[in-house]
């Protein structure tokens, strides 16, 4: 069985990633790109549907864990009887000399640091998600394996003996205090030559240097420096260097409730979630980011306005077909396994206004305006005029038909709202008299139809009556102020309906507008946009405190997933979540402007 989704921890190469337990398990590996096909599923079922595990061959004993200071190098302590080691994980950000692909490699070093310890490696590799059996051949004149199985061909070198066993590559032996063994993974195209060897410990050196310089450049003070680090440098790792794509999180099907259905794949580049992870990173100081996502977002939603999706994969690929696994059992039994989101086909307005948010909060922080982004804004907010009336699948991706949900509404202004105020500070050419006519009636639409007076509150859908936790970002992105009475009868509403145990649901579990069966954890999100909600209504106290309660849920290393149950106290849904650490950054430079105002 798999470990908790807290037990696991993330090390990755801005290419693709891998999620590593506490107990030495490499269970989850996607080669060469975040959604490929995974070599190592043990995570989505059990050790035969591929793994990597590395630790002392006796289980008893202690473990503790931790990134190496800035950087996504990540180092697992196991204090035995026997003495004491330590295993570092990490990926080398990969080296190109052209626009040619370069082999991925996954790095593991074992170091003896107090006496003699008996170790045990087992490496089962599956390609195709655990489906196929690779074949595997010793390398001619050095120490290691060659595994092919189609297209796929991975390497494995080590200058510890192996042997096969049980269709796996096993490896037995000791370590003593101050040794170091190394254990390199590569993987490469088939057809190409076998990829030579690498230097591991050259590689730790350069990957070190590699984050360091990277995390070094962040701008961000304040009590919560290192919680916003940590989470910027997961928000990094799960960037997609050649293209300038952002994942939403780097695994598929892990399931937002115990053997639940609500089982999604999230490799692939949200506009969403990916400007949410921009405006993070910009208020950190990070614009390379943002220029190399905005010459993404050109190529990928390149053609006509009304073709533009919700997700794209990570080089713009628009065909995100969604099919299941069914020989994949899931994270302890939750199946169905999915490849692929069907989501990418809705129609969701609240996307409009985050694109066109984060280009202006981009050209605000000093990047250049350029003819092709501005056409493709323009595109958008015409496009955005002319359908804005429109029932959509909402932030929350119902699959059982469109509804007028209030916060797409409310994008959809602000998508507007945005271009106009690009045109008024840039002398642009655009019909903005025109656009703020419709800034306007959209701005009057929501207040007589998205706000319900009985309850004194916004409400999920145009005349209903439930609440939904994406209304307290109204005064966020600038539509009401958030000391507006009926901005505090929202707040009060998602405390009565949607809070459980303090964390805040997305929406009312009896209600839930995806028409599918179980109830879902809560989401970690929501509630730092709750914390968000009580800092601009003057609740500061009650903001300060509920952050600091959501950074007490982050695992040993800093992470979060896209849930949290508060009742069984374990995380939920796939991970790490993007949306969860922008959310934390978020609040943290929210309450530490606060903070610096009011000394």
């Amino acid at each position: 069985m798999p470990a908790s989704i807290e037990d696991y921890a993330l090390i990755g190469d801005c290419e693709t990633a891998a999620l590593v337990s506490a107990a030495g398990s490499i269970d989850w590996l996607c080669l060469p790109r975040f959604d490929s096909p995974a070599c190592l599923a043990a995570l989505l079922g059990t050790p035969e549907h591929g793994r990597w595990r590395l630790a002392p061959a006796a289980s008893e004993g202690k473990t503790k864990r931790s990134y190496h200071p800035g950087t996504m190098v990540l180092e697992t302590i196991f204090e035995h009887p026997e003495g004491v080691v330590a295993i570092v994980d990490y990926m080398p950000v990969r080296q190109r000399m052209s626009d040619s692909s370069a082999s991925a490699n996954v790095i593991r070093i074992v170091y003896g640091r107090r006496g003699r310890v008996r170790m045990r490696m087992d490496l089962t590799l599956r390609f195709d998600y655990g489906a196929t059996v690779p074949w595997v051949t010793r390398l001619t004149g050095e120490h290691g394996i060659r595994a092919v199985a189609g297209p796929a061909m991975a390497v494995l070198r080590t200058p510890v003996p192996l042997h096969g066993e049980d269709l796996s590559t096993v490896a037995e032996f000791t370590v003593e205090a101050g040794q170091a063994v190394p254990f390199v993974l590569t993987y490469s195209p088939s057809h190409l030559a076998t990829p030579p060897p690498i230097d591991a410990f050259d590689e730790l050196a350069r990957t070190q240097r590699w984050w360091t310089n990277w995390s070094d450049q962040c701008v961000v003070g304040g009590d919560w420096h290192g919680p916003v680090k940590r989470s910027l440098l997961t928000l990094k790792a799960l960037t997609y260097e050649p293209t300038g794509g952002i994942v939403a999180a780097p695994t598929t099907s892990l399931p937002e409730a115990p053997e639940g259905v609500r089982n999604w794949d999230y490799r692939y580049c949200w506009l969403r979630d990916a400007t949410r992870t921009l405006r993070a990173l910009m208020a950190a100081g990070y614009y390379a980011e943002a220029q190399a996502w905005r010459s993404w977002l050109v190529r990928a939603v390149a053609g006509s306005p009304e073709q533009a999706q919700i997700m794209y994969g990570v080089g713009g690929e628009r065909h995100l077909w969604e099919w299941e696994l069914d020989w994949l059992p899931g994270y302890r039994g939750a199946r169905p396994v999915r490849v692929g989101n069907l989501a990418s086909t809705q129609l969701q307005l609240d996307v409009y206004g985050e694109v066109l948010d984060t280009l202006f909060q981009a050209r605000r922080g000093g990047l250049p305006l350029d003819q092709a982004s501005w056409a493709l804004q323009r595109a958008l907010v015409e496009h955005v005029a002319s359908i804005w009336t429109q029932p959509d699948a909402g932030i929350w991706e119902v699959r059982n038909g469109r509804h007028q949900f209030t916060f797409s509404k409310v994008m959809a202004w602000v998508a507007l709202d945005r271009a106009i105020d690009t045109v008024e500070h840039h002398d642009l050419l655009a019909p903005v008299s025109r656009w703020r006519k419709v800034r306007a009636a959209i701005h009057t639409d929501v207040m007589a139809n998205g706000f319900n007076p009985a309850r004194h509150s916004f409400v999920q859908r145009y005349g209903g009556s439930t609440c939904d936790a994406s209304l307290l970002l109204l005064p966020m992105v600038g539509f009401i102020d958030g000391k507006d009475p009926r901005m505090l009868g929202t707040i009060r509403a998602v405390e009565e309906e949607l809070q459980v145990n303090g964390l805040v649901h997305r929406y009312v579990a009896s209600r839930a507008p995806d028409g599918l069966p179980g109830q879902e954890a809560t989401f970690l999100a929501c509630s730092f946009w709750l914390a968000d909600a009580y800092a601009l209504a003057g609740r500061w106290n009650d903001a300060r405190n509920l952050f600091e309660r959501l950074l007490l849920l982050r695992n040993d290393v800093g992470l979060l997933a896209e849930e949290y149950d508060p009742v069984m106290c374990r995380m939920a849904g796939n991970f790490p979540q993007a949306l969860s650490h922008i959310a934390l950054v978020n609040t943290a430079l929210l309450l530490d402007q606060h903070a610096r105002l009011t000394r």
